[in-house]
């Protein structure tokens, strides 16, 4: 549906308000293209948001467009191709599994991370399901997603000039993206209503296409509810744990009664991470409320349902105190045939806080087949969750894991596609899941490749500049904040990019750790080495926001000569520049606490290598040629002190003298070398489309035939 306040198109390309109403313009090259032919400069400007870009256009740049044979062809390709992308017709699960085309999953997740002009998500969990429902496109899976509406995002990070990071309110226009409103059989806005500490609280719900894959994101913020119901939407793990527990009530039961107003009847039920816990609980209610005893509710809920879990930190399980969890939800426990004690049990863990609903632990009892998201990750899932299973040995605790994956066609460098197109045909998109043909990358050019690396890395270069010119101008009044933000940076230096959430674990300071030692490497004139950072800490963590200031701190030391930069406010357009345009990706988690780490999968789909300690993807990604790793610290020895130890050495005696040794041509062939096998590591094992493969065949399928599950759920 076009948007209303977009100009009036010619009618020769009024199709181009249909393509940016689809996030697959996201990913297809050929829509990316058309939209930056419109206008370049504020293609750029605009962030690539091809309605934002609409709206703004010059109405006699559109009449130009609408006559310049160039910009037709492209446009009729684009126009051409657009039906078969919406059809499942010939995709991978068509093909497969036909008569189970017709059959839905339904994927909840608190966040969903599409595309920066959508601002719903915080970091690695919204991208990861953001790349999974654009794999399941890809591949034709029957996914239909389940979130929120936060109409004031997450938070909009700034930074005080002593590197405090403030939380700013991020509204958004959503007039300025592909989001539509979602009417009843009536054409009311709201679509159910769920009872809430006490009030029937109405939900309606918004529609954003991923190609084939259409999201539902509820919405609170409708003029018959309570004041206090209203807000409930507006922001992301914002507000205490009172909001936490309404929003995810809102999101698990909300969700399932749209999607059945909606029509919906999914086969397949997943809940990405401990938030969704109660869509498992509404769909027992459901059962029971039909005449189904509670414990065979409970059988069937489970048989089709997946629990993913994304953390083994404590801080990321939500769990509520008991009297929240009463004052939230009321008796549902009567709609489900129970008592009250044995509603609790649902989320009671056996073992820690007695007094607390544990999200997760209700999860996993209301899912037969659970899984975590790195092979490294699913060991230390097994042994947090034994407890539950306290008869059995810690290898035998029903938990699997699916590594995740990164989609290809988001996060791979035009630059790198077209390099790829030149080596490889033009149709070697369809083949990313066929790992012998990432053998092939091998034998790419290692001049063409370095050229394509220095054209990436010196557009994030600009992109740095051209960032801190525009807060200079409507923002930042102190020239101190010029040096932070990298205006020093040296477009030729050894540059090292480290962007992600700041969590204490995640040690963004461990570089830090000998402030002697780091100076006399970034500023060898010889051999000079520069780093870069971004990445917002939680609101509510004060000690990840410690550390971002400490962090911050030493951009503005004279000893470090402008080498190294902070970037304000990460978002996915700002990550796209990073993982494309640095050197080497640093990746230094406290193991076991990092999940995945999908970072550096990122980084590694455009040649980047990653430096890392072995959690998470790299403890199964790393085999030496494609980068370098941080071994565990020995026995007794102090972890952190071990690590910075490690990662001294290895900068000082083997990445950077690797990145400086020129052959005639200034071409580091070992460097190249690096490059060509990340590139090979991260296409062949650890894109999107694979992962949305495992959890078709080992997940969903069986939930979709109505198999029994393989294992026995909790006992304790």
């Amino acid at each position: 549906m076009p948007n209303t306040s977009a100009p009036a198109l010619p009618e020769r390309i009024a199709g181009l308000a249909a393509v940016a109403s689809n996030l697959s313009w996201s990913w297809n090259r050929n829509a990316r293209a058309l939209f930056r032919l419109l206008d370049p400069a504020l293609w750029r400007r605009t962030q690539h948001n091809p309605i934002e870009l609409l709206r703004r256009v010059a109405p006699e740049r559109l009449a130009a467009c609408a006559a310049d044979p160039e910009f037709l062809r492209l446009y009729d390709v684009v126009a051409a191709a657009a039906p078969r992308e919406a059809s499942p017709a010939g995709t991978w699960f068509a093909t497969a599994h036909p008569e189970l085309v017709k059959r839905p999953i339904a994927y909840f997740c608190a966040e969903f991370g599409l595309h920066a002009s959508v601002p719903i998500y915080s970091g690695g969990l919204g991208v990861l399901a953001g790349d999974q429902c654009k794999a399941a496109s890809d591949l034709g899976v029957p996914l239909v997603g389940v979130g929120l509406f936060y109409t004031k995002g997450y938070s909009d990070q700034r930074l005080r000039l002593d590197g405090w990071q403030e939380d700013a309110e991020e509204r958004f226009h959503v007039d300025a993206t592909p989001l539509q409103p979602v009417r009843g059989p009536k054409g009311d806005p709201c679509l159910t209503t769920v009872q809430l500490s006490g009030r029937h609280v109405s939900v309606g719900a918004w529609r954003v296409m991923v190609g084939r894959v259409p999201i539902f994101l509820l919405d609170t913020d409708l003029a018959q509810n309570d004041a206090a119901d209203r807000g409930l939407s507006h922001r992301l793990y914002a507000g205490g744990p009172d909001l936490r527990l309404r929003q995810e009530w809102v999101l698990g039961v909300g969700g399932v009664r749209v999607l059945r107003t909606l029509g919906y009847d999914p086969a397949a039920w997943h809940a990405n991470e401990g938030h969704a816990a109660f869509m498992l609980v509404e769909r027992v209610r459901e059962l029971v409320t039909r005449g189904t005893p509670f414990a065979e509710a409970v059988r069937k809920v489970r048989a089709a349902s997946t629990f993913t879990t994304h953390t083994p930190v404590p801080a990321g399980h939500d769990t509520f105190s008991i009297e929240q969890v009463e004052q939230c939800v009321g008796p549902v426990w009567q709609e489900m045939g129970v008592g009250r004690e044995a509603f609790i049990r649902l989320g009671h863990h056996p073992v820690v806080d007695h007094d607390r609903f544990h999200m997760p632990v209700a999860a996993i009892r209301l899912s037969a087949r659970v899984n975590a998201v790195s092979r490294r990750h699913g060991e230390e899932s097994r042994r947090i969750w034994a407890p539950l299973w306290p008869d059995r040995d810690v290898a035998r605790v029903p938990i699997g894991h699916v590594t995740n994956g990164v989609h290809v066609a988001t996060w791979m460098a035009n630059r790198v596609l077209t390099l790829f197109d030149s080596h490889f045909g033009t149709d070697w998109l369809a083949r990313v899941d066929d790992p012998k043909f990432w053998d092939k990358v091998l034998e790419l050019d290692p001049a063409a490749l370095w050229a394509v690396h220095n054209q990436l890395k010196a557009q994030l270069m600009r992109s740095i500049r051209e960032q801190a010119r525009r807060r200079w101008a409507d923002q930042w009044k102190e020239a101190l904040h010029l040096v932070g933000a990298g205006t020093l940076l040296d477009p030729e230096a050894f540059t090292i990019g480290f962007g992600r959430r700041f969590a204490t674990y995640k040690r963004a300071d461990l570089i830090f750790r000998d402030p002697d030692r780091l100076q006399r490497l970034l500023v060898n004139p010889w051999r000079p080495v520069q780093i870069v950072f971004s990445g917002k800490s939680h609101p509510g963590d004060e000690p990840g926001k410690q550390v971002l200031q400490r962090v911050y701190a030493h951009t503005r030391e004279a000893r470090f000569e402008g080498r190294i930069a902070f970037l304000e406010d990460y978002d996915m357009h700002l990550a796209h520049s990073l993982v494309q345009g640095v050197d080497l990706w640093l990746n230094v988690p406290r193991p076991p606490l990092e999940a995945c780490g999908t970072s550096g999968m990122k980084a590694a789909l455009n040649g980047v290598p990653q430096l890392s300690t072995l959690d998470g993807w790299w403890a199964e990604g790393y085999d030496g040629p494609n980068g370098w790793a941080i071994p565990p610290a020995p026995a007794g020895q102090d972890a952190d002190a071990a690590a910075a130890e490690q990662l001294y050495r290895l900068l000082e005696d083997e990445v950077v003298p690797l990145f400086y040794e020129r052959d005639a041509q200034g071409v580091p062939r070992g460097w190249t070398e690096k490059m060509r096998h990340a590139l090979r590591t991260a296409g062949a094992r650890f894109t999107a489309q694979r992962m949305v493969r495992d959890y078709v065949t080992e997940y969903y399928l069986p939930a979709m035939r109505g198999e029994q599950p393989a294992d026995d759920p909790p006992t304790a």
